[in-house]
């Protein structure tokens, strides 16, 4: 719905008349007006911002803007002085949020306009996911598009009237207004007649309200019927011969390949199979690309072509923790060695860049940053980039295997493989102010094995060339200035961390990611948790002496939904993985402050923030899954895996209840909610429970594990529990015992076997099997 301001009586549409910003304009134009007018700021005395220990924050503490943080404080300034609120959302990798601090919060005279006639909020979008997404509503209600930076005014009371995204300094190109204009303009009319804005907020309020509402429906869908249109439809938008499911920008967009791997799970014939290629082949070329840092490891957020080449540099931990698990589900169905590969790549550029000593990780790096120190501006990339001649002054005096061709060196192989060429490889108009001019972003357009065949070597010898070069570019890339570090944890993100490690240390069999995923719990435990209320905290923030010193602020940002939903999965990941009975009852006490806390209990599903914040004038509820799954999808999911583990059938209840909301949805677009239809998928099948009873130090009782957990069901959401029936613990002492007194009565059976596997579905179990061989094909028969 687009909202019209003049049916409300504001005339910002009628005094901007003239003004008009098209959607379709290009990165390259809007580039171009970003750049022209940067002002650089002097140091000021720090705002209120100085406070806050968001690194987003403390980077506009300085500004020349009077800022205050999102606080009961700055609210009732407004009030008192009887002000427009202007409010400003980002987050500290934005790149555009850099270029309006720039241009606008930086300069002086629009610094004056503002503090005179403004009270001037700054959040962190990342702290404050629940008004960023209430106000993003809006701006995407009237605009049909959002974005960072938002920018939004709003009466005293909270109610939006004008808002957009990023704004030039002054009216230019294409007819878009200046932000100069539209706050001299919004301060005139809200001087002349006050009433009327507050009467449009209150209309605007009303109209998002309304539109905010979900339908309920009367039943679950089909999840057979939304499984086979959510696949329709991204077969429809999949690209064949590069992958992915757009054309440029591209995104990973790890909620639908989650989707394609469980539909080709539960599926057969020729559609399953294009699933699992549709996924594999996109995995492929974007580990080819130079989305993914070849260098220094993981992925960027996003390419600006339709190659994977040319990325948006900043790289977000959600995205590392997504791709890290759905590497980990590729190669569980194909065993390709390549995806096992870069499961660990991402797992090792989590730990080395974005872990912090106390267990928990930090949540992003920024695109930005200074070609070398003592520049005086930063640059899109600079910091991953790399010259024709700096590779060959670099390995230029590696010595050459005897294979060699007379005249061919490590540098003429290792430019060939990653496509470096002497005037750069970046398209002109992937980079409109020639940022990357002679450079390269490094993309592999073959593969090692025609590498290694073009030059006559053999394929271990030239992986091991290539593991030499990339280790000297990675030492050089170290001694050059690092981009900046958003050193915030959240526990959402956390969370899906938690998820990527416990998942890859099942598969790959690696206990150390066991081990990371543990230490990250108990992070979020000490760190994100108030064991006296059982909730859990937002985010807290790295200290400042280096040693894995954890901070936070004076009052700390209460969890939010997708903290909650996140975290559990991470904990039943997790608890599968080490089978440590503390994580999934953990799990269960989380789900149960959810519950409290978010769920609507007149029309199912979870809003994202809790009751009682009168700042928050609508509780919204996540119905799309992008860059970060919904946390309803996730929850469903949850919801289903503990009803089985700790039989709770009103989870049950609930899951069914939250797709009974989504019901319009994901019967008519399931592509907008691919994690959801996922779930539905899980719903439907009921989650299949392996019970392995016998003692932990059984070699059988580990093999029916292993055969468990790496089955391809257990993709879909499948509870493995192994149970010491033989020697319980006292009473009491174990939590699924006292949830399950079944458990007990399961024990091996059969003579000389220490250990057996129990299937179960819909309460019922099979008889016990001895061996890993009978166990597969009770799971194949399912």
């Amino acid at each position: 719905m687009l909202l019209k301001f003049a049916s409300f009586g504001v005339k910002v549409g009628s005094l901007l008349k003239n003004f008009s910003f098209h959607p379709q304009h290009t990165a390259r134009l809007l580039k171009k007006m970003a750049h022209s007018s940067i002002t650089s700021g002097s140091k000021h005395d720090p705002n209120q911002l100085i406070k806050s220990k968001s690194p987003y924050l403390l980077q506009h503490a300085y500004n020349p803007v009077n800022w205050y943080p999102w606080s009961e404080e700055a609210l009732k300034k407004a009030k008192e002085e009887n002000k427009l609120i202007f409010l400003s959302v980002g987050y500290s990798t934005c790149h555009w949020c850099h270029v309006m601090e720039k241009e606008s919060f930086e300069n002086e005279d629009i610094a004056a306009v503002m503090n005179e006639n403004f009270i001037n909020i700054k959040v962190d979008r990342e702290e404050r996911p629940d008004v960023d997404k209430m106000y993003m509503s809006f701006v995407q209600a009237i605009s049909g598009r959002g974005g960072w930076p938002m920018s939004v005014w709003m009466t005293p009371e909270l109610k939006p009237v004008y808002g957009g995204t990023y704004y030039p300094p002054d009216d230019r190109y294409y007819g878009q207004p200046g932000f100069t204009t539209i706050l001299k303009s919004l301060d005139q009319q809200w001087k002349e007649n006050p009433q009327k804005f507050k009467k449009s907020g209150e209309s605007i309020m009303a109209a998002l309200a309304q539109a905010a509402l979900i339908g309920k429906g009367n039943q679950v869908p089909s999840a057979s019927e939304c499984g086979n249109l959510c696949f329709k439809q991204l077969r429809r938008s999949y690209e064949p011969k590069l992958g992915g499911f757009s054309e440029a920008p591209k995104f990973p967009q790890p909620v639908n390949m989650n989707f394609l791997l469980r539909w080709h799970v539960l599926n057969k014939g020729s559609d399953a199979d294009l699933a699992l290629d549709m996924c594999a082949h996109t995995l492929h070329m974007m580990a080819k690309g130079g989305i993914f840092d070849h260098v220094s490891l993981g992925f960027a957020r996003y390419s600006t072509d339709e190659k994977w080449h040319v990325p948006h540099f900043e790289k977000m931990l959600y995205d590392q923790a997504q791709l890290a698990s759905v590497y980990t589900d590729a190669y569980l169905l194909t065993k390709d060695g390549d995806f096992a590969r870069i499961v660990s790549d991402i797992l090792s550029y989590v730990s080395n860049d974005l872990s912090d000593p106390s267990g928990g990780f930090y949540s992003a790096e920024d695109a930005d940053s200074y070609p070398e120190a003592g520049s005086k501006e930063k640059r899109e990339g600079a910091f991953c980039v790399w010259t024709h001649k700096e590779i060959q002054s670099l390995l230029g005096a590696q010595p050459v295997p005897p294979e060699f061709s007379a005249g061919v060196t490590v540098s003429d192989i290792v430019c060939y493989h990653f496509d470096i060429r002497p005037n750069g490889n970046v398209d002109p108009y992937q980079d409109p102010h020639d940022e990357l001019k002679g450079q390269n972003v490094l993309i592999v357009r073959g593969s090692e094995e025609e590498t290694a065949a073009k030059f006559g070597l053999s394929l271990d010898v030239f992986r091991q060339l290539l593991k030499t070069a990339l280790s000297t570019m990675r030492e050089a890339r170290q001694r050059r200035p690092r981009p900046h570090l958003d050193d915030k944890m959240l526990a959402s993100w956390n969370g899906l961390m938690i998820s990527a490690f416990a998942k890859a240390g099942t598969v790959l069999m690696e206990d150390t990611y066991v081990e990371r995923a543990v230490k990250a719990a108990e992070f979020v435990r000490q760190h994100l948790f108030d064991q006296q209320s059982g909730r859990l905290f937002r985010s807290c923030y790295r200290g400042g002496d280096g040693q894995g010193a954890v901070s936070q602020i004076d009052e700390p940002i209460a969890g939010f939904l997708d903290d909650y939903a996140f975290v559990v999965r991470g904990l039943l990941d997790l608890y599968t993985a080490c089978q440590d009975e503390k994580w999934i009852q953990w799990a269960d006490e989380l789900q149960q402050k959810q519950d409290d806390l978010f769920w609507d209990a007149s029309q199912g599903g979870y809003f994202t923030s809790p009751a009682g914040d009168t700042s928050i004038l609508i509780r919204l509820k996540e119905e799309q899954d992008g860059a970060e799954p919904s946390a309803n999808s996730i929850a469903v999911g949850n919801l289903e895996r503990l009803a089985i583990a700790v039989d709770r059938s009103d989870y049950h209840d609930k899951a069914e209840q939250t797709l009974c909301l989504f019901q319009d949805r994901l019967a008519k677009i399931p592509l907008s909610l691919p994690e959801m239809a996922s779930a539905l998928l899980l719903y439907e099948e009921s989650p299949t429970e392996v019970v392995i009873v016998g003692p932990r130090s059984s070699d059988l009782g580990h093999q029916l594990y292993r055969e468990a957990v790496t089955h391809q069901r257990s993709l879909l959401g499948q509870v493995v529990i192994r149970f010491d029936s033989c020697r319980p613990p006292q009473d009491g002492a174990s939590f699924l015992a006292s949830r399950r007194p079944s458990l007990v009565a399961m024990k091996p059976a059969k003579m000389g076997c220490d250990a057996a596997a129990y299937l179960c579905r819909n309460r019922s179990c099979s008889a016990p099997v001895y061996s890993p061989e009978d166990l597969r094909q009770l799971l194949n028969s399912q």
